[in-house]
């Protein structure tokens, strides 16, 4: 008979294998021995070897009185000379196959086989010795790319060895103790792996085995290094304005990466606060225009690579202000001087330059009118459109270069007599004192503590 196909033999003998049980040999001293029973001899290649299985092949026997055969193995030598041992029943006289699985790579066995009747046992075949082949050798050559941002590329040249299905790679870092089996590459003439979602700036280390059809995995290869590329450089000396009108300027000091792509840009409205991406910049400047005056922003900014890699920024945050509004005026003195009403205010912002007077005239229950003056110099106002018997309430405001607009005066309020009360107001040419000639009227003091309701009008 001829030797088998691989393929063939492992499904022939693995169904055998499943007949092999009792019976067992009798005890030594109580065989029988017929040497009229056939021996095993197995054929001219009935002999295969692999690293984890050993196959025979003997010629058919058709001595009717064989019921089966027992099979010999003399396990793996340790210390001295182990003993040739009773291992399977084949019982089946009709068989001429038999595969054992249960061998260990590159190492030596030995096997015997005897026939079987129902009464006695056949003459033991001869002795055969059996050395398992070494363990599948891994790929001979492996290459890594290093530098990839959080991406290891490995590249290896495929097997020679058709029974190769595919490749097992495995990986480790510095810290572990040991290695990952992390994807399996299938085709034998495949012959790179990528590796995504690693860490930036990381060592990892990688090696192949091979992987073949009947499942044997080959040694490990020789292991490569990986180091990911780092994140760019931490963007320093962040610099915010806090007195600018409407706006916010932001500067930092220039990124010197090579791949250098972009600046981002993040403002959030308290230090700890969610942090939200405003622009993305070429320049190392930015302007933040804002229309609330005194508005406070923080921000933080970070180099971008052209891999989309982006440095560190959540511990660099930098407070920014628009210009606030000047101080509010003072006022000194509220008066009723004839048909006039005088305000008078003291300068509480070197920033001031103008201000703007609030008049609100109030008739009756429901009806008030409002108007503003712009008092461009000093801080005065005389208002001489005032009627009898009316409640005037004034706030003071103050304004900058800028036109920003300070917050309220305290408001002061003036009531008006009567119409025959009123009379027109004297203009005094000299120092001598005159007697007053205006109705009695309660003046302010030289400083009007602030009041929501300030009543300086005469009684």
């Amino acid at each position: 008979m001829k030797l088998w196909t691989l393929a063939t033999s492992l499904t022939v003998s693995l169904l055998i294998l499943s007949g092999c049980g009792t019976p067992k040999p009798a005890a030594p001293e109580s065989v029988v021995i017929d040497k009229t029973l056939p021996i095993v001899t197995l054929t001219k290649n009935g002999l295969i070897i692999g690293m984890k299985s050993v196959a025979f092949e003997w010629n058919s026997i058709t001595n009717p009185d064989v019921e089966g055969i027992y099979v010999y193995k003399q396990s793996p030598i340790q210390k001295g000379e182990s003993k040739l041992e009773y291992y399977a029943t084949i019982k089946n006289r009709f068989a001429t196959h038999y595969l054992d699985t249960n061998v260990l790579p590159n190492t030596k066995y030995k096997y015997a086989f005897k026939t079987y009747s129902e009464s006695a046992e056949g003459l033991q075949s001869r002795m055969i010795s059996v050395t398992t082949l070494p363990v599948l050798k891994s790929v001979v050559w492996i290459h890594s790319i290093t530098g990839m941002p959080r991406v290891a590329k490995i590249l290896w040249r495929p097997d020679s060895n058709e029974r190769v299905k595919a490749y097992i790679i495995e990986r480790k870092n510095l810290e572990d103790d040991t290695w990952e089996k992390i994807a399996t590459v299938k085709g034998r003439l495949n012959a790179e792996y990528i590796d995504t979602g690693l860490k930036d700036n990381y060592v990892y280390l990688y090696r192949i085995r091979a992987l073949t059809y009947d499942n044997i995995i080959s040694t490990p290869s020789a292991i490569v290094k990986v180091v990911t590329k780092p994140l760019p450089l931490e963007i320093r000396n962040i610099t915010a304005t806090r007195n600018q009108p409407h706006k916010i300027n932001i500067k930092w000091s220039k990124s010197h990466q090579k791949d250098f792509a972009l600046y981002y840009l993040y403002r959030a409205d308290k230090i700890d606060g969610k942090y939200e991406l405003i622009a993305k910049l070429h320049n190392n400047t930015f302007t933040d225009k804002i229309k609330e005056d005194g508005k406070v922003y923080y921000y933080r900014v970070s180099a971008v690579d052209k891999d989309g890699l982006e440095s560190p920024h959540e511990k660099s945050s930098i407070q920014g202000m628009t210009l606030g509004t000047p101080s509010a005026p003072g006022i000194i003195d509220a008066k009723l001087l004839g048909n006039s009403i005088k305000i008078q205010w003291s300068k509480t912002d070197p920033r001031s330059v103008k201000y703007m007077v609030k008049k609100k005239h109030k008739q009756g229950w429901f009806k008030e009118d409002i108007e503003e003056y712009d008092v461009n110099s000093g801080t005065t106002f005389i208002d001489k459109k005032i009627e009898p018997n009316s409640t005037y309430t004034y706030t003071v405001y103050a304004l900058d270069k800028n036109s920003i607009t300070s917050s309220p005066s305290v408001e002061v309020k003036v009531i008006t007599p009567e119409s025959d009360e009123l009379i027109q107001e004297k203009v005094i040419k000299d120092d001598a004192p005159k007697k007053a000639t205006a109705p009695k009227v309660i003046e302010s003091k030289d400083v009007i503590s602030p009041s929501d309701d300030l009543d300086l009008s005469g009684l």
